[in-house]
């Protein structure tokens, strides 16, 4: 079960909206599902992938048969796993696979999306983990746009590889095109030249400039994924902002998460991670990187 599709299932609307994402992503990455109920029995057993009744509360047993309906060719296992949910889920990503957790929230700024179980596994876990929506009201709207593009958040100057690989992989998916949005602040002048210019032609130049050097970056993406169309983006707009605006139609936005080298135990989200998680419209994914 390496490198497998991870989902947290606790019976709740949010956890069912969660493990429909994953076993959609399960499939289109041709890779297992694992659905894991943390708490109940103390023994741990692997539940057989079907049956009438595993030792799992009814409503888990639907949803596994929900999916293994829609997705008869999907490989699915139901496992009850005792202990704390976070320890319990960063201990299921550490082999290398994704995590899939469920939220509720109202979106926008009005609302909060994710709960401490989300966050600390996000900040945690030594894999991808995506937090998926269910609406205030319950409903299922998790998914966001199926067929939206997917944004990820870079910084020009220092693009991570494991960050920009899952966004292009994610996009070549799903066939969308792949927003890079890039928040940098310009230099507000004035500038001193030698001949009387236009500050505001000064600063569309600075801004071109950094949306080339930012192009210059994604070059060795493209020409591994020439399948995915690209589009970038520099914006002085602070990031949060315009992530959270440009997460509205979107099938994902997808984040990087630095992993401390020498401080094992408190990795932290930044602040646009928490903005982001907190107010996005559609599932949210953190990508650990050195």
């Amino acid at each position: 079960m390496s490198h497998s599709v991870v989902v947290g299932i606790d019976g709740s609307e949010q956890s069912t909206v969660a493990a429909a994402w994953a076993a959609a992503e399960a499939d289109r990455s041709g890779r297992a599902l694992r659905m894991i109920h943390v708490g109940g029995a103390e023994d741990g057993r692997p539940l057989r992938p079907a049956g009438a009744d595993d030792g799992l509360p009814p409503e888990l047993l639907a949803v596994r048969d929900r999916l293994t309906a829609v997705l008869p060719g999907l490989e699915l296992s139901c496992e009850r796993i005792p202990g704390s949910p976070v320890h319990a889920l960063v201990a299921a990503g550490a082999r290398g696979g994704l995590i899939v957790l469920g939220s509720r929230g109202l979106g926008g700024f009005t609302g909060l999306l994710v709960g401490s179980v989300g966050l600390r596994v996000a900040a945690d876990a030594p894999c991808p983990v995506v937090l998926v929506r269910a609406g205030a009201d319950g409903e299922s709207d998790g998914a966001g746009d199926a067929a939206g593009d997917v944004v990820v958040g870079v910084r020009g100057d220092r693009p991570c590889a494991e960050v920009l690989a899952f966004a292009f992989e994610q996009a070549a998916r799903r066939g969308v095109t792949l927003r890079v949005l890039e928040s940098r602040s310009l230099p507000a002048g004035p500038y001193v030249t030698q001949a009387p210019v236009d500050q505001r032609e000064i600063r569309d130049s600075l801004a071109e400039a950094e949306l080339v050097r930012l192009g210059d970056a994604l070059a060795r993406w493209r020409d591994k994924f020439p399948g995915v169309r690209v589009e970038a983006e520099v914006t002085a707009r602070h990031a949060g902002g315009a992530l959270v605006d440009a997460s509205r139609g979107a099938s994902l936005v997808v984040l990087g998460r630095r992993t401390p080298v020498h401080q094992a135990g408190v990795s932290r989200l930044g602040s646009v991670a928490h903005a982001v998680l907190h107010h996005a419209l559609c599932p949210v994914a953190i990508v650990p990187h050195d």
